[in-house]
């Protein structure tokens, strides 16, 4: 795990961090909700008691479920996320095995919180390793029938729009400017970017901090699948920042699992067969088809931009 930032264009920046999931149930028969305030403190004191690591309180992030009470008592209350940012503490050491080490020093803790007991259940973020999601595609047989599966396409969710949008243009990503960015990691087949209000999102928790169209999902497929594993592999484990902002978008990375471009190949094909021909002579005007052009070809990230 490499400790080094790594910069891209348009002042946006990759930083490494490590990332720890949290579950939160109770440990008593207690029925008051969990005190988010209470926890926080709790599990900062343990962290810095317990590996010498201070994390600001805005590096916790707890999101509780709706409706607790209706809950059962073994369902969790509420689940988080940590964020380790400042590793200058690994120095020498290996930040994956530090990882390890850490969750399992924090699974099972008990937290007491003005008395009322809180049981924490700790994992380590999936997508922040790439030899598991890898491990995940070559075990993945179904979809290639039997024959090792080589993906090539990358899925990145939870980034700001803004970010990717064109200066004093528009608020809207851009797809001219996604594929600029993006580059950087690797010569790219296709590309699609779009709004997405759902990364990561429960629907049994609370959403009173999401925004709609703050937020996009860029999908983005490489040449072949040694470029997708270059790519994939720098933006495992980091967050991505942005020069002049103090907010970090902690997006979720993985592989496409769906097929995006496979799909709306298909369907292009499919609706290409259903036209009708056109008899000799008859004058077929080209723009009546242009739907037909997928916006994520290359082509379009090359000389299209988003229409306000």
């Amino acid at each position: 795990m490499t400790t080094e930032p790594l910069s891209l264009e348009t002042g946006l920046t990759l930083t490494p961090r490590i990332k720890l999931n949290l579950t939160i149930h109770r440990s008593d028969t207690s029925t008051k909700p969990l005190d988010e305030w209470q926890f926080k403190t709790s599990l900062i004191t343990f962290l810095k008691t317990t590996f010498s690591v201070t994390i600001p309180e805005e590096d916790l992030v707890v999101r509780k479920f709706k409706d607790v009470k209706k809950r059962k008592r073994e369902d969790p209350v509420a689940k988080g996320c940590l964020f380790i940012r400042d590793l200058g503490f690994l120095k020498e050491k290996d930040g994956g095995e530090w990882r390890k080490m850490a969750v399992e020093k924090m699974d099972g803790i008990e937290l007491s919180l003005v008395g009322v007991k809180f049981k924490l259940s700790v994992v380590g973020e999936k997508m922040d390793e790439f030899e598991e999601m890898r491990k995940e595609w070559e075990g993945d047989t179904g979809y290639s029938r039997g024959r090792k599966r080589e993906p090539d396409t990358i899925v990145l969710r939870g980034v700001p729009s803004r970010w990717f949008a064109e200066t004093r243009v528009s608020s809207k990503p851009s797809m001219l400017v996604t594929h600029t960015i993006f580059s950087a990691l690797g010569k790219i087949r296709n590309l699609d970017v779009a709004e997405d209000d759902g990364m990561g999102k429960d629907a049994d928790e609370d959403d009173e901090d999401i925004v709609r169209g703050l937020q996009c999902k860029i999908v983005v497929r490489f040449e072949d699948h040694s470029e997708f594993c270059k790519a994939l592999k720098v933006l495992c484990g980091r967050s991505l920042q942005k020069q002049g902002s103090r907010l970090k978008a902690d997006y979720e990375v993985t592989w496409d699992k769906e097929g995006v471009f496979r799909i709306a190949r298909s369907q292009i094909e499919e609706n290409s067969r259903s036209v009708p021909k056109v008899a000799a002579g008859n004058y077929r005007s080209e723009a009546r088809y242009q739907s037909d052009v997928p916006r994520f070809s290359d082509y379009n990230a090359r000389s299209k931009r988003f229409k306000e």
